[in-house]
């Protein structure tokens, strides 16, 4: 079989690349079961504390149009992205997109499902299906406003049109912009720094940011205390509120 995704494991990272460089990464069905059956892989790999998601050149230029053209109302809903989207949304460990080239249609909603969007310089963002005589389908009308604010994606949803970094960043749809060259190395110092945190402590936090927008305001509060007050007494609190008192890094587990 065609590998369409790739799987690199550094340290305590994985790195995760599409693979079409002809179709500027394009997602077809093909790809997406691969990067849905790599997501499981990761989510069972208790060595695996980040994840970086990426692609030569281009991160995805948006699904692959030439699958779509003729499709019935009950093949797109058989086509669709949106379950391996969430399944990456609720990955445990912290998930970074590192944006190069074209991130256009469904190839944005997959960074949108990261936690962090980190973008080189000559990157292009955009939700082009209103062009198409669509629109979004895998979380982009969803995940884009809890970014960029109501009325900013619905100025890029219906108009359609292409952002640059720069404008990305100023609207708060990517966490940071660096140099083409730079791009990895960032992605990867990042997903480092973060590898290094109390999975324990980390995880629980995801979970709470990941529900809590969607909750209402007291039962919110209610969880976010229970996951606060149930991380005390684990090897990780105890370890990291001692290195504080000895004034030392903490070693924190490293399995998560």
């Amino acid at each position: 079989m065609n590998s369409l995704i790739s799987i690199e494991k550094t340290e305590s990272i994985a790195i995760v690349r599409v693979n079409r460089p002809k179709q500027y990464n394009a997602l077809s069905r093909e790809t997406i079961n691969q990067l849905d059956a790599v997501l499981e892989a990761v989510r069972q790999d208790a060595s695996i504390h980040a994840l970086i998601l990426t692609g030569e050149k281009n991160f995805a230029a948006g699904a692959d149009i030439g699958d779509m053209t003729h499709l019935t109302p009950q093949e797109a809903q058989a086509f669709l992205f949106a379950d391996t989207f969430r399944k990456l949304e609720l990955l445990p460990i912290p998930t970074i997109a590192a944006i190069c080239g074209y991130a256009l249609g469904g190839g944005l909603e997959m960074a949108l499902a990261c936690d962090i969007r980190i973008a080189s310089e000559e990157a292009q963002m955009g939700l082009p299906e209103i062009s198409l005589g669509i629109m979004p389908g895998a979380g982009g009308t969803v995940r884009l406003p809890k970014l960029v604010g109501i009325g900013k994606a619905k100025e890029l949803i219906f108009s359609g049109r292409k952002i640059a970094a720069a404008e990305a960043f100023q609207c708060g749809l990517v966490q940071q912009v660096v140099a083409p060259e730079d791009l990895m190395s960032a992605a990867c110092e990042l997903a480092k720094k973060l590898a290094r945190q109390s999975m324990t402590a980390l995880m629980s936090a995801k979970t709470m940011l990941n529900f809590s927008a969607e909750m209402p305001p007291e039962a919110a509060f209610k969880m976010e205390a229970g996951y606060w007050s149930g991380l005390f007494g684990s090897p990780d609190q105890v370890e990291g509120m001692q290195a504080f008192i000895e004034k030392r890094k903490p070693k924190f587990n490293m399995q998560k």
